[in-house]
C-alpha cells in the first residue's frame, strides 16, 4: 500500500480523499494556488506545495506544475478528484513515465472514455443503445446551425472533452446553434483546454441516471447500482439520489450489466461512472462515461456501504476487489443536495465573498443512529417495528470551506455536498428538510432556499421528475417560498412564542420591574407573509399555548434563548427548525426555503402600522445590473442602437461560466459604461436605456 499520496485537486473533494487517506493511515500532500493559500485542503494534509497563481489555467491544470509537486514531496501515487486533470490522458501518461501511481483507470480507458465521440463510437459497437447525433468535430459556428438542422432541433451543444455541465448548450433554432457553439467552445478551452464539440439530440423530457462502476486490474467488475441525477440546472446536477426511484429490478440490472459491459471493453479499472437518458417507457441510452470519481459518489457510498475513494486507492496498489456483483447490497435511500454559492433569486448566478458564517448541521453515522435507537429501545415499552427509535436519518456533509473564509471567483460555486440517508425515501427527504434548515450559511448568495423548494416539491415527493423539472416548475425563476397556511400558523406561533421569550429578557436587562412574568402582555398580533395572527399566549415553565381566534391552539416548547440563530422548537407536537435574525419589531424568520420578516405588535401598534405607507424600491427598469460579480467578456450593443426584447446586450463569464445578458424589452441604448475586459461587482451599471 502507498504511504504518500498528492491529491491534484482543491476545495471539498481534496478534503474527503485526505480523510479516507487518513484513515488507512496514507500521508497526504496537498497543491493550492494562490487563492487557496489559506484553503480547508490545506490545512487538512500532511504537506502542501504552492502551485502558482489563482487562474486553474495557471495552476491546478499545468501538469508540470503537479509533476514538481510529486517529485519535491515523494508521493508515489495522485488522486485526481474530480475535474481539473481527472480525465487528462497527459497527465496519467506523466505520472506512468515518472513511475508515479494514478489513482484513477488506464491512459487508454481514459483517452477512449474521455472523449465524448470516441466513446460513443465504442459504446455503440458494445451493444449499448446510444442517443443519435453528429460524431465528427464541428470546425465553426456554420457547420454547427447546418450539422444541427439535420440532426434535428432540439440538439445539445457538446463540449468533447466537458464534464459538469461546462461547455453545453441546448439550441432549439439556428440562432441559438450559432450563439450556444461559440459559448460551449470557449467555455471549453477555458475549463478543459480543449474547445473541441459536437452535436447531439436532445432528448426531451429525459431522465439523467448514471451507474457506478468499480473494476480492478485483475479481470473483476461490479456495478454499485444507480444514481438518479435529473434535478439539473443549465445541465449541472444540483440534487442527486440513490437508488432511482423510477427504475425497476430490470431497468436497473440491463443498465449495469451493459455499463459493465463498456468498462471490460475499454480495460477500465477504477471507479467510473457511465451516465444514461432514460425516457417515459424505461428506454435508455449511453449518454458519456465519465472516467474519475463523480461529485455525487457519497450517495452511492451510502446505500451501499463502500468508500469509493478507498476502492480507487486499492485498485491502484494492485488489489483486487474484496467483493463480487452478489455482495453489493442496496441498503435504504440517499439524497445529496448540492450547496452552491449562487444567488438562486438573481437566476442562480454565481456570487463571491467572505463566508461570514458558515455552520452546517451535525453530521451522524448510521452506527450512531443505531447505538442510539438501542438505547432509546431500551427505555422505550413501545414497539419500534424493526427502525431505530430515533427518527433521525445519516446525515453528511462534504465540503471544502470553512467560516471566516473567501470564496474565490476563479473556481466552481459549489462550496458543499450536504447528503443524508434514511431507511426509505421519504425518510431521506425528510432528514434533507431538517438538514437544510439547520445549515447557517451567511456573507455570500447560496441556494439553500431553493434546496428546501425542492424536497417540498409534490412532483419531487412524488418521484416525478426529468431532467426539465427546474425549468418547467420555475419557468420566471425561482423568487423563494410561499408557506401554505398551516405552515404559516406553525411560524406564527414559534415567533409569538420567541418574542414573548425576547420581551421578558429586553424587561430583565432593563431592571424596570421585578416580576417581569406578569408585566409582559400575553396579548400580540404576528404579521407575516402579508398575514396578521391576532394571538394570545399563556405560558408556563416547559413551553407557551399560543392561542388563535379561529383555529385549535399550539404548544410551543424549546429551549431557544434570544441571541441564538437556530431555534429547534416543538410545535403542535411537530419538529419545526428556524433560522432566526433580529429585526425591529420581530425577527427574520427562514424555515422550508421562506425567508420572511415577522413582526410581532401588540394590538395598539397593529392599529397603527395598518396606516403606514408602503415604501416602494428605487426604479431601475432603464439600467441593465450586474447580476454578480465578473468579468465583462463582450459588449454587444452601442450607445443610440434600438433593442429587441431578447436580444444580447453583453456577455460576463464569472466562475468559469459565460453568462449572456438579453434585453427584456425592446429600447435604445443610451449610454454604455462598461467594456470588454473591465471586472465588476454585483448593481455595477453595464448600460443605461432611454
Amino acid at each position: 500500500m502507498f504511504k504518500k499520496i498528492l491529491i491534484a485537486n482543491r476545495g471539498e473533494i481534496a478534503c474527503r480523499v485526505i480523510k479516507t487517506a487518513r484513515r488507512m493511515g496514507i500521508a497526504t500532500v496537498a497543491v493550492f494556488s494562490d487563492a487557496d493559500r489559506n484553503a480547508l485542503h490545506v490545512r487538512m494534509a500532511d504537506e502542501a506545495v504552492h502551485i502558482g497563481p489563482a487562474p486553474a489555467n495557471q495552476s491546478y491544470i499545468v501538469i508540470e506544475r503537479i509533476m514538481e509537486a510529486v517529485r519535491q514531496t515523494g508521493a508515489e501515487a495522485v488522486h485526481p478528484g474530480y475535474g481539473f486533470l481527472s480525465e487528462n490522458p497527459k497527465f496519467a501518461a506523466a505520472l506512468a513515465k515518472a513511475g508515479v501511481a494514478f489513482i484513477g483507470p488506464p491512459v487508454g480507458a481514459i483517452e477512449k472514455m474521455g472523449d465524448k465521440i470516441t466513446s460513443k463510437k465504442i459504446a455503440s459497437e458494445a451493444g449499448v443503445s446510444t442517443v443519435p447525433g453528429h460524431m465528427g468535430l464541428i470546425a465553426d459556428a456554420e457547420e454547427a446551425v447546418r450539422i444541427s438542422g439535420e440532426v434535428g432541433y432540439p440538439v445539445m451543444i457538446k463540449a468533447s472533452a466537458g464534464g459538469g455541465g461546462k461547455g453545453m448548450r441546448i439550441a432549439w433554432n439556428d440562432n441559438e446553434a450559432r450563439e450556444g457553439f461559440q459559448s460551449s467552445k470557449n467555455e471549453a478551452a477555458a475549463s478543459f483546454g480543449d474547445d473541441r464539440i459536437f452535436v447531439e439530440k436532445f432528448v426531451t423530457q429525459p431522465r439523467h441516471i448514471e451507474i457506478q462502476v468499480l473494476a480492478d486490474a485483475h479481470g473483476n467488475t461490479v456495478y454499485l447500482h444507480e444514481r438518479e441525477c435529473s434535478i439539473q440546472r443549465r445541465n449541472q446536477k444540483v440534487i442527486e439520489e440513490a437508488p432511482s426511484p423510477f427504475l425497476d429490478p430490470e431497468t436497473r440490472r440491463a443498465m449495469g450489466e451493459q455499463a459493465c459491459a463498456l468498462a471490460a471493453a475499454v480495460g477500465y479499472t477504477s471507479a467510473g461512472t457511465v451516465e444514461f437518458i432514460v425516457d417515459g417507457a424505461r428506454n435508455f441510452y449511453f449518454l458519456e462515461m465519465n472516467t474519475r470519481l463523480q461529485v455525487e459518489h457519497p450517495v452511492t457510498e451510502l446505500i451501499t456501504g463502500i468508500d469509493l475513494v478507498e476502492q480507487m486507492i486499492r485498485v491502484a496498489a494492485g488489489e483486487k476487489l474484496a467483493f463480487g456483483q452478489d455482495d453489493i447490497a442496496m441498503n435504504g435511500w440517499a439524497i445529496e443536495s448540492r450547496l452552491y454559492a449562487e444567488d438562486p433569486y438573481r437566476g442562480f448566478l454565481p456570487s463571491i465573498g467572505r463566508l461570514s458564517k458558515y455552520r452546517p448541521p451535525a453530521e451522524t453515522t448510521l452506527d450512531s443512529l443505531t447505538t442510539r435507537a438501542e438505547g432509546a429501545a431500551e427505555r422505550s415499552v413501545a414497539p419500534t417495528n424493526g427502525r431505530p427509535a430515533d427518527p433521525a436519518g445519516v446525515v453528511r456533509n462534504d465540503t471544502g470551506v470553512f467560516e471566516g473564509g473567501e470564496i474565490s471567483m476563479y473556481y466552481d460555486p459549489m462550496i458543499a455536498k450536504l447528503c443524508t440517508w434514511g431507511h426509505d425515501r421519504a425518510a431521506a427527504i425528510e432528514t434533507m428538510r431538517v438538514a437544510l434548515d439547520s445549515f447557517e450559511v451567511e456573507g455570500i448568495g447560496h441556494n439553500l432556499p431553493f434546496l428546501s423548494a425542492v424536497m417540498d416539491h409534490p412532483k419531487f415527493v412524488a418521484g416525478d421528475i426529468t431532467t426539465a423539472f427546474i425549468a418547467e416548475e420555475w419557468p420566471e425563476g425561482f423568487t423563494g417560498v410561499t408557506l401554505p397556511e398551516e405552515d404559516l400558523r406553525r411560524v406564527a406561533a414559534a415567533a409569538a412564542a420567541m418574542y414573548r421569550v425576547a420581551e421578558i429578557r429586553r424587561t430583565r436587562v432593563s431592571g424596570r420591574m421585578d416580576n417581569h412574568e406578569r408585566k409582559v402582555g400575553a396579548d400580540w398580533v404576528v404579521e407575516l407573509q402579508g398575514v396578521q395572527y391576532p394571538v394570545s399566549i399563556d405560558a408556563d415553565r416547559t413551553g407557551a399555548t399560543v392561542n388563535f381566534a379561529d383555529t385549535p391552539a399550539m404548544r410551543v416548547e424549546s429551549d431557544w434563548t434570544p441571541g441564538q440563530t437556530l431555534a429547534r422548537l416543538s410545535v403542535a407536537g411537530a419538529a419545526l427548525v428556524l433560522k432566526v435574525g433580529k429585526i425591529t419589531g420581530g425577527f427574520r424568520l427562514r424555515s422550508r426555503g421562506a425567508d420572511l420578516s415577522v413582526r410581532v405588535y401588540s394590538p395598539r401598534q397593529a392599529d397603527l402600522a395598518a396606516l403606514m405607507p408602503e415604501k416602494l424600491p428605487p426604479d431601475t427598469s432603464r439600467l441593465l445590473l450586474c447580476p454578480m460579480p465578473g468579468l465583462i467578456v463582450r459588449i454587444d450593443v452601442e450607445p443610440g442602437d434600438e433593442v429587441q426584447e431578447g436580444q444580447a446586450l453583453c456577455t460576463v463569464e464569472a466562475m468559469k461560466m459565460e453568462n449572456t445578458l438579453r434585453a427584456e424589452r425592446k429600447g435604445r441604448v443610451a449610454r454604455v459604461n462598461a467594456s470588454a475586459g473591465d471586472n465588476l461587482a454585483v448593481d455595477d451599471v453595464i448600460m443605461e436605456f432611454d
